[in-house]
């Protein structure tokens, strides 16, 4: 009988199947005929151009095509990968990409790689980054297991790479026009209907997320009736922001009031027979706007009958008196037959009886105070919960 010497067996990992070299040479061939093709056939610009004129023509892309998200108490935005890929797809002759290297889940990561190669011009950028299986939120860091969740939050970190790496290999000139063209399809779309009915339903529309007429005034640095198409473009952009859950509202319209247009200006209230209009010194330069007479008191806290007011009742015009009873309806819950009871609601948290039965009597302070206070309100229950809180702290409670 013949001895027979046996041989190890070879481990899967160290050999490569048929599929394998298969694919191997197949990408390889691949990325050969990308660059023969290239140099076969180089883009035509005047056409690229074209083409990324006609795309950014289109509002659904324009819609699509910035970004806005909160960092360090402050608002990034810019072109979003949408625009990316777009572009990239008109200026032809481009190859982009994002690739999952390797997945632990042992250790909870993924190592991805997102990139962009101009084929024609041999311009490549790439980068190789560790993604944690994790989710931020705002109750704290969530540990993701669910294989779907783990590809959702990969493919949206992934995403933000390969932006900026299409954006490093396209000309800056190309970029910077295309942003230009969306913005401009923006405020083209504004100017097919009046001007005074996109703000209208502009207002409404942020409206419905508590968000209140004057704080757009604030975001804006101007009053309603200054607004410019380009104005309504801006907000289009934090509108779709905030409808993707890029941005938080209270992120882009914080409670304080600290913006450089005054409340005159904001209600077209004069600052003064014969003086220079407020917000400036007579001159182009903005100077700080004016200090209330007297501090307005913490929230939950009602301004109190001895506190000295900057402007006299009835000064509170139509657009302050119509916030409020907005942010009533929209977060409080009350209807227009619960006037009686939000009047009611008003004078206990400022501390006086309204003139002739109507929220109309408010003086600015007042109504700007009434906004601030109410606004971070999560429903009727909070209003309640607050007026419970004034009437224990007044006075004649005591």
């Amino acid at each position: 009988m013949t001895a027979q010497t046996l041989q190890p067996a070879m481990l899967p990992s160290a050999r490569a199947g048929q599929a394998t070299a298969i694919e191997q040479s197949r990408a390889v061939a691949e990325v050969h005929g990308a660059i023969v093709v290239a140099q076969q056939v180089p883009r035509d610009i005047t056409r690229a151009v074209a083409d990324m004129y006609r795309s950014c023509g289109q509002k659904s892309l324009a819609e699509k095509a910035f970004f806005r998200y909160s960092r360090g108490g402050s608002q990034i935005s810019g072109p979003s990968v949408q625009l990316a890929r777009e572009l990239a797809r008109c200026f032809g002759n481009m190859q982009h990409g994002l690739i999952e290297l390797s997945r632990g889940d042992a250790n909870g990561q993924s190592e991805m790689q997102a990139f962009a190669w101009d084929v024609q011009t041999n311009t490549r950028t790439s980068t190789t980054f560790i993604v944690e299986h994790v989710r931020d939120t705002r109750n704290g860091t969530t540990v993701l297991t669910d294989q779907r969740d783990i590809y959702e939050n990969n493919a949206n970190m992934g995403a933000r790479r390969l932006r900026e790496m299409i954006f490093g290999v396209l000309p800056g000139w190309f970029t910077e026009d295309a942003i230009a063209a969306c913005y401009k399809t923006l405020t083209d779309d504004v100017a097919e209907g009046t001007l005074a009915e996109r703000i209208a339903m502009a207002i409404d529309g942020f409206g419905t997320m508590g968000v209140l007429a004057g704080q757009l005034e604030q975001k804006l640095g101007a009053p309603q009736s200054k607004w410019t198409a380009y104005d309504l473009a801006q907000l289009t952009v934090i509108y779709r922001s905030l409808k993707r859950g890029e941005v938080r509202v209270e992120d882009e319209f914080p409670a304080a009031r600290a913006a450089t247009v005054t409340a005159a200006e904001i209600t077209s209230q004069p600052s003064g027979v014969g003086a220079p209009a407020a917000g400036t010194n007579g001159s182009a330069e903005p100077v700080a706007p004016r200090a209330p007479a007297s501090p307005q008191p913490p929230a939950g806290q009602a301004p109190g009958k001895s506190q000295a007011a900057s402007d006299a009742p009835g000064t509170a015009k139509d657009a302050l008196v119509a916030d409020l009873w907005k942010l009533a309806t929209t977060k409080l819950g009350f209807t227009k037959d619960d006037r009686a009871e939000w009047r009611k609601g008003c004078e206990q948290l400022i501390g006086r009886k309204l003139v002739g039965g109507t929220t109309g009597n408010l003086t600015i302070d007042e109504a700007m105070w009434l906004g601030e206070t109410l606004q971070p309100l999560a429903g009727r229950a909070e209003y309640v919960a607050l007026l419970a809180e004034s009437a224990a702290a007044a006075p004649d409670a005591q």
